[in-house]
């Protein structure tokens, strides 16, 4: 049997350097890249190691434990026992995690099912079906990118759903709930009264309105015509103006509320001193939320007890 060494090296090394920095990735750690390079390299010495000393303890169970520790420590050093544990940990999630997966996608191409000609359903193969390195070549980086993508969104949503809070909002004597985001970025400001703005999108504000009256409203709004707005809402809209992300001046229709009540933990945050922009539109494609809320309406609110 011929092996080529530097071939199986090669593979092995870059294999170990993605899986170490997908971990430096969602250790969100800021080692650099060099370190992880060097990681990626002593990782890789385990091909040479278990090819020319095949009855070495480092081929077992516990030794293979000790090389990934020493990994570790080469790959990103020693800071706490905490920040240590957790690159180790995480280091076996993604090697697990893409492996399981590039199972999976293995067998989901080759299927070990067959049905012959008499109906008869057979295993035509056995446990063990060897995976090629084309396969690895080809699969491995899209497995890679994949666990790394869907890691990152659920950082992202589970930060997202932290900062979900219920709100009730009364107008004219009428009262809704939905579900409200805090986003930090918000800091649109009617620049005449000073109130901060919120938004709210167009499924949980039609609440509030008949077909005809939403239909006048979002009429008024294109064409910028306040002569178009529904009857018995002249009163309780405004026009705010802001800046857009470009620098261009633009502007908002938004409703003055009778109040704005927010479940903020153990406490209910109320307050009538804020505006409610208008989208006409959702805010986000999987209606987690309806409403954008302002920091602000946290700091400059009356605070009940719930």
């Amino acid at each position: 049997m011929t092996i080529y060494l530097d071939a199986v090296w090669a593979l092995n090394f870059s294999l170990d350097f993605m899986l170490l920095l997908l971990t430096k990735a969602l250790a969100r750690d800021n080692t650099k890249i060099v370190r992880v390079t060097f990681g990626a390299f002593i990782a890789s010495l385990i091909v040479p190691i278990t090819l020319f000393y095949p009855e070495s303890f480092l081929t077992g169970v516990f030794g293979k434990l000790i090389y990934s520790l020493f990994i570790i420590l080469c790959s990103f050093g020693f800071i706490t026992v905490y920040r240590y544990l957790k690159l180790l940990l995480l280091f076996y999630f993604t090697t697990f995690a893409i492996g399981g997966g590039l199972l999976a996608l293995h067998f989901l191409i080759n299927s070990p099912i067959a049905v012959s000609s008499g109906g008869m359903v057979t295993f035509n193969k056995g446990y063990g079906d060897p995976v090629s390195w084309l396969f690895i070549i080809i699969c491995f980086p899209i497995v890679w990118y994949f666990t790394k993508s869907r890691m990152d969104k659920h950082v992202t949503e589970k930060i997202r759903y932290d900062q979900l809070y219920s709100v009730t909002i009364q107008i004219k004597d009428k009262s809704f709930s939905t579900t409200g985001y805090i986003d930090s970025g918000n800091q649109l400001v009617d620049p005449l009264t000073k109130k901060p703005v919120i938004i709210c999108d167009q499924t949980f504000l039609k609440q509030w309105f008949t077909e005809d009256e939403w239909q006048c409203l979002k009429k008024a709004n294109d064409e910028f015509d306040l002569d178009q707005l529904p009857k018995g809402w002249e009163n309780s809209i405004q026009i705010v103006p802001y800046k857009g992300v470009q620098g261009s001046h633009m502007y908002m229709f938004a409703i003055r509320p009778d109040f704005l009540m927010v479940d903020y933990g153990e406490q209910k945050i109320k307050t009538s001193k804020l505006l409610i922009g208008i989208q006409f539109a959702g805010l986000t494609k999987d209606e987690s939320y309806h409403c954008l809320l302002h920091p602000q309406i946290i700091q400059l609110t009356t605070i009940h007890s719930a």
